[in-house]
C-alpha cells in the first residue's frame, strides 16, 4: 500500500463531494479515483460533484476523457459535477490540442463551483 502523501482527497459537504486532486496522476491513478469518486456518489447519495484540478499543470487526453465519463456516470446516478480550477495555460493548449470538456459543466474555482450548484438546486437563491 501506498504511504505518500494522498494524490485525490474526496470530502463530503452535505450532498456534495468536493474531490481535490493534488498532483497528477497516472492512467492507472485516475481510473482508481473514477472508481471511488462512483462508489463515494452512491455510497452518500450525492447530488453534486466538484472536481478541483487546479494543481495539475497538465491534462492529457486520457485524463480529460476519465473526467468527462465521471460526469457521465454522476449524471446516470442523479448527480450534477462541475470541473473546477482548469489553470489558464492548461486550457489554452486543450484548446489548441482540439480537446474540451465536452457537456460538463467547468468553473473557475471551487467558490463559483459550490454557487453553480446552488443555483441549480435553488434558481431564486442565487443571482447573477
Amino acid at each position: 500500500m501506498n504511504s505518500g502523501p494522498a494524490l485525490v482527497s474526496i470530502l463530503r459537504q452535505g450532498d456534495t463531494l468536493v474531490a481535490s486532486v493534488h498532483t497528477a496522476l497516472d492512467d492507472s491513478e485516475m481510473v482508481r479515483f473514477q472508481e471511488d469518486l462512483v462508489r463515494q456518489i452512491g455510497e452518500y447519495r450525492a447530488r453534486g460533484v466538484i472536481i478541483d484540478v487546479a494543481a495539475l499543470d497538465v491534462i492529457d487526453s486520457f485524463a480529460s476523457r476519465t473526467l468527462q465519463t465521471i460526469a457521465d456516470i454522476a449524471r446516470l446516478r442523479g448527480a450534477v459535477t462541475v470541473i473546477v480550477g482548469i489553470r489558464p495555460e492548461v486550457a489554452f493548449a486543450m484548446v489548441r490540442l482540439g480537446m474540451g470538456m465536452g457537456e460538463v459543466t467547468t468553473a473557475l474555482d471551487l467558490e463559483e463551483g459550490m454557487a453553480h450548484l446552488t443555483r441549480l438546486r435553488d434558481p431564486g437563491s442565487a443571482r447573477g
